[in-house]
């Protein structure tokens, strides 16, 4: 796996994070900055620990039956980036028909303040997803082409690009609306399915 594609995979999984961030900023307007940091670093250290545990569990299992993992390696992580970015789709196409279905006059959400408990919440859950990440890492790192920065750069990777955008994303859920959170989900689930399908397609020509 190369770096831009690592890059990619950074971005297509923050998106989640960055929909919830978008949410956040929503909901709570007057979040100082200090705060807006500390939901990008919440939604970072989480995004980028889930796909470094599940790449050295997946690590011990690939020692035990490596000739196995290596022939079957791609249509895993075609699988898994499919089913990742398919249920990214569903959940932003559901979240564009409940929009559109709402009072125009009426506010979307309510003024709340964003709790630690509550954010250690959201990064858990937008995180557990990269589990099945850190498996195509690990195939990656078996295939002929490798991985570009090994577990701890791709993965450190993962984490920034998901701290610089949910940071940013904070802010312009307060400027654009909630509609942006729900179309950057759909962005995320469509590049997870094309990099998925190239690793596959890669493996069988």
């Amino acid at each position: 796996m190369a770096f831009w594609e690592i890059l990619l995979v950074s971005v297509a999984l923050a998106m989640d994070a960055c929909a919830v961030a978008m949410t956040n900023g929503m909901t709570d307007t007057k979040m100082p900055l200090r705060r807006q940091c500390t939901v990008g670093l919440f939604f970072g250290f989480f995004q980028f620990l889930m796909p470094l545990i599940g790449y050295f569990i997946t690590g011990v299992l690939a020692d035990a039956f490596l000739e196995t993992f290596q022939s079957v390696s791609a249509w895993i992580s075609f699988a898994l980036l499919a089913f990742l970015g398919g249920k990214m789709i569903i959940e932003a196409i559901k979240e564009l028909r409940e929009c559109r279905f709402r009072d125009d006059d009426e506010d979307c959400v309510c003024q709340t303040r964003l709790t630690l408990g509550k954010l250690t919440v959201q990064a858990i859950a937008t995180s557990i997803d990269a589990l099945a990440v850190g498996v195509t890492l690990q195939m990656a790192s078996i295939s002929a082409q490798g991985l570009a920065l090994g577990a701890w750069g791709a993965t450190l990777t993962i984490g920034i690009v998901t701290f610089v955008l949910s940071f940013f994303a904070v802010s312009i859920g307060k400027l654009m609306g909630d509609r942006l959170a729900s179309k950057a989900g759909l962005f995320g689930g469509l590049v997870l399915v094309g990099i998925g399908l190239k690793i596959l397609l890669e493996s069988l020509l």
